[in-house]
């Protein structure tokens, strides 16, 4: 009766831990983006993930459709992949945040692989832009992955209470939350601002240290030139004695 006792409860647990582990690992399976910042009206850097190929075909081509709200996107090199921004032509010109008029999007942003990407092997693609204003709002960035055989469309969105682990093809996505009121640009804008901080201090700390050298080499002079009136003083008194 031990033994039952022990062992049905160790079945148990580990019959729970095969499915959490079966759960991450398909959720691990998807093409997915990984933001540096979510935060609303910030530059944030997307990093997308590809962790497979097409049924175990190697991977060719990343195709990543933009979001009408993000109207501008810097693709980030990779040596393994050629990259192309696909334009469109905006309906209505838009103004950035410089105040220069947008007349056109990035629709696309297509990445082909120079030799193509075994399946088993994972590789990322990181695209830095600027999140828009919208509190809450969530961004789908559909990807259309070409293989040497075949091709995977992440392009599915849960519905309404629907989880997204439900989905074969979740689209990659993330939603947009409220900024801070000390790093509202965050990610890049953010790092900048701290190096011209440490910029700023350098210098500062660099006039500190010229001053005190300045005080230094004017307090030597000075002695110097003492010692020099003392010598000539001594030698009158020498001479009129």
């Amino acid at each position: 009766m031990q033994i039952r006792r022990f062992t049905l409860p160790t079945l148990g647990a580990t019959a729970a831990l095969g499915i959490v582990a079966l759960t991450a690992g398909a959720a691990s399976a998807h093409v997915s983006v990984s933001p540096d910042t979510t935060a609303a009206g910030s530059y944030a850097v997307l990093t997308f993930s590809v962790p497979h190929g097409c049924e175990g075909s190697p991977t060719t081509k990343v195709a990543i459709q933009m979001p009408e709200d993000v109207p501008q996107v810097t693709p980030t090199v990779n040596p393994n992949w050629t990259v192309e921004k696909v334009s469109e032509k905006l309906a209505e010109p838009l103004k950035d945040a410089h105040g220069n008029e947008i007349t056109e999007r990035v629709s696309q942003v297509v990445y082909t692989a120079k030799t193509p990407l075994a399946d088993g092997y994972r590789d990322t693609l990181a695209l830095s832009l600027q999140l828009p204003e919208k509190v809450g709002e969530t961004l789908t960035f559909p990807v259309l992955q070409t293989c040497e055989k075949g091709e995977t469309a992440w392009n599915e969105t849960p519905a309404e209470g629907q989880d997204e682990e439900e989905l074969e093809n979740p689209a990659p996505a993330l939603t947009v939350t409220e900024a801070s009121a000390e790093g509202h640009h965050g990610g890049a804008a953010e790092s900048d601002e701290k190096a011209d901080d440490t910029a700023t201090a350098k210098a500062d700390a660099a006039d500190d240290e010229g001053d005190g050298n300045g005080l230094a080499i004017g307090g030597l002079v000075a002695g110097i030139g003492g010692l020099a009136l003392g010598g000539l003083a001594l030698a009158r008194s020498g001479k009129k004695a």
